[in-house]
């Protein structure tokens, strides 16, 4: 019995490694119940979460990613009073801060979908969409993730990454999601190769629409996108 109703929270700003562990604890429940229903030939439903958050200066590397895209040691990263964790999702390196809308979906896609591209592929369309009601024009970049802005040669502007993604799946649980510049400090993705990709710049609402923007208000946007393109039911 598939289970469309979803619990949406909103976590402030918190510490890196303390949203990590909330993450896997709900992973790892969900991960449970269905493990149980296998075994025992029960139909339990699995619930699903979407946490909304801010982080502290922190730069995460995933599986596939390499050390040195970090450009910055220890002593850097005391300066910059900044983290640094190696962490379990796709994906290279990235920066999380202040004024970045972080999003978690830890969700069940046997309730959805069964299909990671096609989940990759809604995020993405919610973080576009999100940004059209504000007037930015997104898409999508072939051979790359995440949500890219075309090149604008009026502002001698080339293709520029404005929301980085790395999800985790197992057993058709999501954990992990996408990380939206909306008034980030572009500054402390000097410090990294973003995403492994060298040519191409980082941006944000902020630096696209000359303003400073409510980022609650943009969370409320992309909840309401998500719910619509997933066909939940807010509880």
């Amino acid at each position: 019995m598939q289970n469309k109703k979803v619990n949406i929270e909103d976590l402030g700003l918190i510490d890196y490694q303390e949203a990590w562990d909330y993450q896997e604890k709900l992973f790892d429940h969900t991960v449970q119940i269905k493990l149980s229903n296998k075994k025992e030939n029960k139909d339990e439903p699995t619930p699903n979460k979407i946490l909304f958050c801010q982080h502290p200066h922190v730069y995460t590397l995933g599986k596939s990613g390499k050390p040195e895209h970090l450009l910055l040691d220890e002593k850097g990263l005391q300066e910059k009073e900044a983290r640094f964790y190696k962490i379990n999702r796709g994906g290279d390196i990235t920066y999380h801060g202040p004024g970045q809308l972080v999003v978690y979906p830890i969700l069940d896609l046997d309730n959805f979908f069964t299909d990671i591209h096609k989940y990759m592929r809604y995020l993405e369309e919610a973080v576009i969409q999100t940004l059209a009601h504000y007037g930015i024009l997104a898409g999508r970049v072939e051979g790359y993730t995440g949500v890219w802005l075309e090149e604008d040669k009026e502002r001698n502007l080339g293709e520029r990454k404005i929301c980085a993604m790395g999800v985790k799946a197992s057993r058709w649980v999501t954990m992990h999601g996408l990380a939206l510049n909306v008034n980030a400090d572009l500054s402390m993705f000097n410090n990294i190769v973003a995403c492994g990709i060298q040519d191409r710049a980082v941006t944000s609402m902020e630096a696209e629409l000359g303003k400073t923007l409510d980022i609650q208000e943009v969370a409320s946007v992309m909840e309401g996108r998500l719910i619509n393109l997933f066909e939940m039911e807010k509880i």
